[in-house]
C-alpha cells in the first residue's frame, strides 16, 4: 500500500513526497511578463511538496488573457524565472513551469499588442474579465487558420525550451479550464470543419501535437499535461461523447511516455478509473475541497500517484507541516489572491 509521504520517480527527477502544490493564479507579474519581485519568495516557501507547479504562465503575446500574469517567452522572463527556480531548488524543491494558453477567454486591454483573442470558432464564452478599464464583456474571438494553429504549437514548443533554459524542472502544458487546449476539445467551443474539427479525434488533436511537440524538444520526462475532465468552466460544454474523447485522449498521450497527467477531477469516478488503467505512468489527482481526513486517500487505493492541493498550499506555506502535526489550517483571504502585493501572498504565517 503506497503513502502519500513516500518518495516518487517523475520522469528524471525523484521527490520527496507526493504532494503536488496545483497552478494558481496570483496576478502578480511585472507589465512586461516578468515574475514579480517576490515570487522567488513565494515560491520556495512552499517548496517542501513534492512538486510545485507554478501558475499559468503565457507562451506568447495571444496566450495572455489576465492582468498581470507571466511569460515564458522573452529574456526578461527567463531571467525573472531563473531566480524562481533557484530559489526552489535551493530549498530542496522541484518545479514545473505550467503552459497557458487561454484562447478566447481573453480581452485586447490585457495582452501586449491589444488584439481580439483567438480560439478554434469565432464563439465567446459569453461571460466578463476584469481589465485596467473594470469589468467588461470578453469579445467574440477570431478563429485561428491552420498555418495559426501550427504557429501555436510552435510557440508552445518555444516556451517549454526557454522553461527549461530558466531552470524548470519541466513544463505542463494547461489543456483544463476552458482555455484554449480545453476550447478545441469542446463541441462548444469548436464548430470547426477540417482536422481539427467534428470527430472525436479530431477535436483531440491540439492536444496530442503540442503534448507531441514540446515532448521532442524537452524530453517527455519534462513533459506534462493538465486535463480537466467535465468541468464546464468559461462557457465549456463538452458535449454527450466527452468521456469518450477522454479515453482516446489519454491513450494517445500515454504513448508520448509523459512525465505526468494532472487531472482536476469533479466527480465522475467511472471515468477516473479508466482513466488510471489507460495512463500507465504517473498520475496527479487534484480534487477540490478535498476533505482533510481524506488528504492521501487516493494514493492509498492506487487511484492516483500523487495528490494535488491548491488554495490550502496558498495559504498554508508549511502545509505539510501542518498535515504531519495535525495543525489548524489557516484559511485562505479570497480578497487577496489577485491583489498583488505581499499582502496574501508572502505573509501567511506558519506554525
Amino acid at each position: 500500500m503506497t503513502d502519500i509521504w513516500q518518495s516518487i520517480k517523475l520522469g528524471r527527477t525523484e521527490l520527496a513526497n507526493r504532494f503536488a502544490m496545483a497552478p494558481m493564479t496570483r496576478s502578480r507579474a511585472k507589465p512586461d511578463g516578468t515574475p514579480g519581485d517576490l515570487a522567488a519568495e513565494y515560491y520556495a516557501q512552499r517548496a517542501a511538496v513534492g512538486l510545485a507547479i507554478s501558475e499559468g504562465t503565457q507562451p506568447s503575446d495571444d496566450g495572455q488573457g489576465y492582468l498581470s500574469t507571466p511569460g515564458i517567452y522573452t529574456d526578461a522572463h527567463v531571467a525573472g524565472w531563473r531566480a524562481v527556480t533557484s530559489a526552489v531548488h535551493a530549498k530542496g524543491g522541484r518545479l514545473f513551469i505550467q503552459l497557458m494558453h487561454v484562447g478566447r477567454v481573453s480581452h485586447p486591454d490585457n495582452t501586449p499588442h491589444h488584439r481580439q483573442p483567438v480560439a478554434p470558432s469565432a464563439i465567446s464564452p459569453g461571460s466578463q474579465m476584469f481589465t485596467m478599464k473594470g469589468i467588461l464583456d470578453i469579445p467574440e474571438p477570431r478563429a485561428l487558420s491552420i498555418e495559426e494553429i501550427r504557429q501555436t504549437i510552435g510557440d508552445f514548443r518555444l516556451a517549454a525550451r526557454r522553461a527549461i533554459e530558466a531552470g524548470a524542472d519541466g513544463v505542463e502544458i494547461h489543456g483544463a479550464n476552458g482555455y484554449l487546449v480545453h476550447q478545441f476539445i469542446a463541441p462548444s467551443a469548436n464548430v470547426r470543419m477540417d482536422e481539427y474539427g467534428g470527430s472525436i479525434e479530431n477535436r483531440a488533436r491540439f492536444a496530442i501535437e503540442i503534448a507531441r511537440a514540446v515532448a521532442q524538444d524537452i524530453g517527455s520526462e519534462r513533459t506534462a499535461i493538465r486535463l480537466s475532465p467535465g468541468v464546464p468552466m468559461n462557457g465549456i460544454d463538452e458535449g454527450a461523447d466527452g468521456p469518450d474523447l477522454y479515453r482516446y485522449l489519454i491513450e494517445e498521450l500515454d504513448q508520448l511516455n509523459l512525465a505526468y497527467l494532472h487531472l482536476l477531477h469533479v466527480g465522475n469516478e467511472p471515468l477516473l478509473r479508466d482513466i488510471r488503467k489507460l495512463f500507465k505512468r504517473v498520475l496527479v489527482v487534484n480534487r477540490p475541497g478535498r476533505p482533510r481526513e481524506q488528504i492521501g486517500s487516493d494514493v492509498k487505493s492506487g487511484l492516483a500517484d500523487m495528490e494535488a492541493y491548491g488554495q490550502a498550499i496558498l495559504a498554508n506555506p508549511d502545509f505539510l507541516k501542518r498535515v504531519k502535526k495535525n495543525a489548524p489550517l489557516n484559511d485562505g483571504d479570497r480578497n487577496t489572491f489577485y491583489a498583488g502585493g505581499a499582502t496574501g501572498y508572502v505573509d501567511y504565517p506558519t506554525l
